[in-house]
């Protein structure tokens, strides 16, 4: 397997398929799919089986115990590993990170250990959020940056790819149980002196659903990005 994209969710069957499908086709020959559903209520693991039982490049993980989105992260991420991908990429469900961008970042990889979808270079966007959300979000990236020691512009950004290589000298170090695991795995990056390059994206609003992460949630984060830094 060359091209791994692994995404995790929970309650995304309305946007799941046409997620699938444009990671499919983002133009990449090599590229399979993981998805990492925590027993959706909503039933999005069930559009994934009947979707991997027509095509083999797509893969569901069904996780039935220590629920979360940073403990579905490890596990896919391991899948990953143990199934001989290259390169992994991961990205959300909900529609917001649009899979058009992973063929380039398969040719900047090329160069570096990490590709960030980043929202704060040039040519890049966040669009559609609120004032507040923002604002949180800003002052978010600037602590990141301090306590995480990476210098890169969109520490937050989820819409990562990553070389084998670089992962397996970390991934049993990976604690976080929620979205933490995003900084958590910027923190070990860097911490591995990895070649990290970011490329310009667009930030989009959720398709449809409910956001998972409040403004509340990232400063929550911010305790636990310095408890990250004096422990590890």
């Amino acid at each position: 397997m060359d091209t791994l994209a692994l995404v995790c969710t929970y309650n995304e069957a309305t946007n799941i398929k046409n997620v699938i499908n444009d990671i499919l086709n983002c133009g990449l020959n090599d590229i399979e799919v993981l998805i990492a559903d925590d027993c959706s209520p909503d039933g999005t693991y069930k559009i994934v089986e009947e979707m991997a039982k027509q095509n083999p490049k797509v893969h569901l993980l069904l996780r039935k115990e220590k629920r979360g989105r940073g403990y579905a992260g490890i596990d896919a991420f391991k899948w990953g590993l143990e199934h001989g991908a290259k390169y992994i990429v991961e990205l959300d469900g909900d529609g917001s990170h649009n899979p058009k961008y992973i063929k380039n970042f398969r040719e900047l990889i090329e160069n570096c250990d990490v590709v960030i979808g980043s929202r704060f270079v040039d040519g890049g966007s966040d669009i559609q959020r609120g004032f507040i959300r923002k604002a949180v979000s800003g002052f978010a990236e600037v602590y990141l940056r301090f306590f995480v020691g990476a210098k890169v512009a969109d520490a937050t950004s989820g819409y990562r790819m990553f070389k084998r290589e670089i992962v397996e000298k970390f991934i049993n170090k990976l604690q976080a149980s929620d979205p933490f695991i995003v900084t958590e795995m910027l923190y070990y990056t860097n911490k591995e002196k990895a070649n990290i390059k970011e490329y310009p994206i667009d930030f989009l609003e959720r398709a449809s659903g409910e956001s998972k992460l409040k403004p509340i949630t990232l400063v929550k984060y911010l305790f636990k990005v310095l408890k990250l830094r004096l422990t590890a």
